[in-house]
């Protein structure tokens, strides 16, 4: 569900937008007459996407609050749409990732790499809410804490700054609210069914959209799963993540040359042995971006790199490259516009559940709950690492202060009755391959593709071309 802005891998897509612009947390200038016509949501003032041949940024006003679609408050996001606009295989709708990632400043790149798809397929892109150059919720002490991170926790007076930024807004930024808006894009879109392609946060929204409105959707790309229900409440501490850990590392050390120790029992006790285990597994969760076999000390200026090395050499007793590791890789500052950390925090508590339940309880009971939690872990749920890391994680922290806020439902209904592909690298530890196959029982129509070697984001990460292959098979034989 995260991306970093580590010079060429930043966000969840690796993407850099030209341009992008410091946002505020204003919802934009609000729709006026011409942002609905007699039938329904229009796009509005229409002109060249920046620096993005080919493509047509315009504006589509949604409500600030779908479940009382009415009401007054409108939001403006801003939408890319390739200029095909007769592509014989329809509209894909990409969505991009975080929660926190804008959409539009990407969509000649995501073409670039899906050459066969954007010949056949309309893409548009969408700037969800609270994200990009035009609507980023802009909270700057979070922004410069943890920027995109996950998992690296902010302190309470960040989380409280941003609580405050965003006042009663803070109910309307969440995956149910995101489903809203991209109904009234297809609307404005003028068609019946759409091709959706998400990938990390954009297949919880992918999903949801489409259990919601299954009839509006031709077939479904889930790229890096994240289940769109948690039946057994427990996404927000990351726990398949933490004990995927261990697998990602014993297989990168299967590949010759074998390594001749086992790396996850010497992370187990490297985390036992010091202060911050947290910041350990979020590096190693952002090392997957710079260098998915681990071992690449040529991935990093000066040899930093090869994760692998740095955790030997640390339970060995020198730990000079794993805190060279931890700086190199540690969170914040991403510009607001390409990431958002106050939309990711908005969502995420108002999207999860928790140890204390979700966003409606109380925060004085929160604390006590999550300590229940953490003394009940069993061992085998977060190794190699502890049950202080789960409960320590950036979902479970910036929530735990957030002020109360009303619950993002889930759909209503589960399953994805669509053709579905999910892809998944199998050296994915922002979302495990174990949330794909999780998430795979929910599509009776469903496809899992695993990528031997990949890490996150397939479609526009992956060295080889087997996952793109797999993607673009699946899309042009529909």
């Amino acid at each position: 569900m995260r991306s970093r802005s580590i010079a060429a891998f930043a966000l969840v897509l690796a993407l850099v937008a030209p341009g992008a612009a410091t946002a505020s947390a204003s919802p934009g200038p609000a729709g006026g007459p011409s942002s609905s016509g007699p039938s329904g949501p229009v796009l509005t003032d229409p002109r060249p996407c920046p620096g993005q041949a080919g493509y047509t940024c315009s504006f589509l006003t949604v409500p600030l609050d779908h479940r009382h679609p009415r009401g007054p408050e409108t939001l403006r996001l801003q939408v890319a749409t390739a200029d095909n606009a007769d592509a014989p295989k329809g509209v894909l709708l990409f969505l991009t990732g975080g929660p926190g990632q804008p959409g539009a400043p990407y969509i000649s790149r995501i073409a670039q790499r899906m050459p066969d798809v954007a010949k056949n397929y309309r893409i548009v892109m969408v700037d969800q809410r609270g994200t990009g150059e035009f609507g980023a919720i802009n909270c700057p002490a979070l922004q410069a804490q943890v920027g995109s991170s996950d998992i690296e926790p902010p302190t309470p007076e960040a989380v409280a700054e941003c609580a405050g930024v965003l006042g009663d807004r803070r109910h309307y930024y969440t995956t149910e609210q995101t489903v809203g808006d991209l109904d009234r894009l297809r609307q404005a879109l003028g068609v019946r069914t759409m091709t959706v392609d998400g990938v990390s946060y954009g297949t919880i929204t992918g999903a949801s959209y489409t259990a919601r409105y299954p009839q509006h959707v031709r077939r479904l790309v889930l790229d890096s799963v994240v289940p769109h229900r948690d039946p057994r409440r427990d996404h927000m501490l990351y726990l398949t993540s933490l004990r995927a850990t261990g697998r990602v590392l014993r297989e990168a050390c299967q590949t010759a040359p074998a390594c001749g120790f086992d790396p996850a029992e010497e992370l187990a006790w490297v985390v036992r042995h010091r202060t911050d285990s947290v910041l350990i597994w979020d590096m190693l969760v952002t090392y997957e971006f710079v260098d998915p076999t681990f071992r690449n000390p040529d991935s990093l200026p000066g040899g930093a790199g090869d994760a692998v090395s740095a955790i030997h050499e640390a339970r060995n007793g020198n730990p000079a490259r794993l805190d060279r590791l931890l700086q190199f890789l540690a969170g914040g500052g991403d510009p607001v516009a390409q990431y958002s950390s106050g939309l990711h925090i908005a969502t995420i508590c108002g999207d999860g559940y928790f140890p204390w339940g979700t966003s409606q309880t109380r925060p004085s009971v929160r604390k006590a709950a999550l300590e229940r939690t953490r003394r009940n872990l069993p061992a085998r749920a977060t190794w190699p690492f502890t049950a202080d890391t789960a409960v320590g994680n950036g979902f479970v922290q910036e929530c735990l202060t957030w002020p109360w806020s009303r619950h993002s439902a889930e759909p209503p209904r589960a399953k994805l009755p669509v053709p579905v592909l999910l892809v998944n690298g199998d050296r994915d530890l922002s979302t495990p391959v174990e949330w794909a196959r999780e998430a795979l029982g929910y599509a009776p129509r469903g496809k899992l593709v695993v990528v031997k070697g990949a890490a996150h984001s397939i479609q526009n990460r992956e060295l080889g071309t087997a996952g793109r292959e797999a993607v673009t098979r699946f899309l042009l034989d529909g």
